[in-house]
């Protein structure tokens, strides 16, 4: 079991990484790194927060939505948007957020994508999504844990498609990973986007404005807006779905779940926004 180095920097210094013995990972200037026994490497800055993102529960409430299909429309938006610019066995793929690797894995069949990098800050979601993309596509992806506000322990412009899906945002170094000729990829929801849970409670308001507000943020770090669409659909939610779309998002830990929850239809309702370096 490896680790494609190429990825890499050192979070520490910024210096680029190779293997310096069996499992161990290093800079020049000395910092080393160890590979966890399930394959990934964990790149954290000194002082980093304690905090550890999602959480196995988390994790298996998304993965079971998603399984369901009810989120196709989005994953196959995101694609679509990924096959526009760049496909084949030499593209690379870094996933930011990666959660569950869900929507890293479709793009991934449907380019043809050789490189992947799932990353995350939350170990459980490295490895699950590892193991998805394992399952799913016959591929043994890299995995890293890191710390997503910070700079980013990864190489300039090393990323043809960059997925940023329902995560957190770090415009300038997502523009400094991406390649001269590459796609960065934002899923944001709109406020209509699971309004029938909202209005009860069961999660946390989406602001008006959200898609203009990452555009904003995306063209001050240098990226332009190169393809926008807007996704919208109903699907039929049984109670146990709804249960997941609570315990699935940042919600789990803001929001208290209602008493009961019971069959209805929801709206699904995100922009898939697209951004390139101009030309």
């Amino acid at each position: 079991m490896t680790v494609d180095t190429t990825w890499f920097r050192c979070p520490n210094c910024l210096l680029p990484l190779a293997a310096v013995a069996d499992s161990v990972y290093g800079c020049a200037n000395g910092h080393r790194f160890d590979r966890s026994k399930h394959g990934y490497l964990t790149l954290l800055p000194p002082r980093a927060p304690k905090t550890i993102g999602d959480d196995r529960r988390m994790l298996e409430a998304r993965a079971n939505l998603l399984a369901s299909g009810v989120y196709s429309p989005v994953a196959e938006a995101v694609s679509a948007a990924a096959r526009a610019t760049v496909t084949g066995p030499g593209t690379s793929i870094v996933d930011l957020g990666c959660g569950t690797g869900y929507y890293s894995a479709v793009v991934a069949r449907d380019t043809g994508a050789g490189r992947v990098l799932v990353a995350d800050r939350s170990p459980d979601a490295v490895r699950w999504s590892r193991l998805h993309h394992r399952e799913t596509t016959g591929n043994d992806v890299t995995g890293v844990v890191l710390d997503l506000w910070r700079p980013l322990p990864i190489a300039d412009a090393t990323a043809d498609i960059v997925l940023d899906v329902f995560a957190p945002r770090n415009p300038a170094e997502y523009a400094r990973i991406l390649s001269p000729v590459g796609t960065l990829i934002v899923v944001v929801p709109t406020p209509r986007h699971l309004a029938e849970l909202r209005s009860t409670g069961s999660l946390l308001e989406i602001p008006d404005g959200k898609d203009t507000l990452v555009t904003e943020q995306f063209t001050a770090a240098g990226l332009r807006l190169s393809a926008r669409r807007s996704v919208e659909y109903a699907f039929p939610a049984s109670a146990d779905q709804l249960a997941d779309l609570v315990a699935m998002g940042p919600s789990a830990h803001h929001a208290a779940a209602p008493a009961t929850l019971e069959t209805r239809d929801v709206t699904a309702a995100v922009d898939v926004l697209a951004f390139a370096h101009p030309q």
